[in-house]
């Protein structure tokens, strides 16, 4: 059978008190031992009775030990401070970059010409000056922008114009070309032409063929025979 459970309250009797406070001791000193070899981690245990006895146990100096967690402690809460002092100054930062938020907000409306009765007079009139200076910047831009554009596009019209004079020169020189083949070709007829009118070539050459070159030579071969 296994052993019933206990219920973890003060032993009233003084000498079972006693005794189980002598076994778990023991217990728990094994059992820290066990703990500093088995995971190699520093460890101080420290153990005071009821009569004010003390029982330790410490894998290295207890003093040392002591001295660590003093330090860690430290450490924390000087960690914890910085994260505060962090987060307050985050909260602050934030606060501040919605007012900012909600100042150029109002200036918006304000230049949009909304939400302006809570302005004074001369609130007004520095919104008067600035709306004035934004329009003159605006439309130096603007003249800006259109002289670039007009130049641009004067120069876009001389390389048109230089563009139509190459193609109509082109176009002359084709013209010409044409021109003067085909008055090549009839200078070619009218001296051949030419040349049939003075008789050069025999008509009947040309126009009869070899048949009829000779008639009166088969004249007279025939008259002889």
């Amino acid at each position: 059978m296994g052993r019933g459970k206990i219920e973890i309250k003060r032993i009233d009797n003084t000498t079972n008190r006693q005794v189980t406070f002598c076994k778990r001791r023991n217990g728990l000193l094994k059992k820290a031992y066990e703990l500093s070899v088995l995971c190699d981690a520093e460890l101080a245990l420290i153990v005071f009775s009821s009569r004010g006895r003390l029982y330790e146990y410490s894998n290295s100096n207890i003093r040392s030990t002591i001295e660590r967690y003093k330090k860690a402690c430290s450490d924390s809460s000087g960690t914890s401070s910085i994260i505060e002092i962090n987060a307050q100054y985050y909260q602050q930062e934030s606060a501040k970059l919605r007012q900012q938020i909600q100042m150029l907000q109002n200036s918006n409306r304000h230049l949009m010409g909304d939400s302006l009765s809570s302005l004074s007079v001369k609130e007004l009139k520095q919104l008067e000056n600035r709306l004035e200076r934004g329009i003159t910047r605006i439309r130096s831009k603007k003249h800006e922008m259109l002289l670039a554009e007009i130049e641009y596009l004067q120069k876009r019209e001389i390389e048109l114009e230089n563009e139509n004079i190459c193609l109509r020169t082109k176009i002359g020189e084709v013209e010409r070309l044409q021109q003067e083949a085909s008055m090549i070709s009839g200078q070619d007829m009218n001296a051949i032409q030419a040349l049939a009118s003075r008789n050069f070539f025999n008509p009947n050459m040309i126009e009869g063929g070899p048949t009829t070159a000779y008639p009166q030579q088969d004249k007279k071969i025939l008259h002889l025979g």
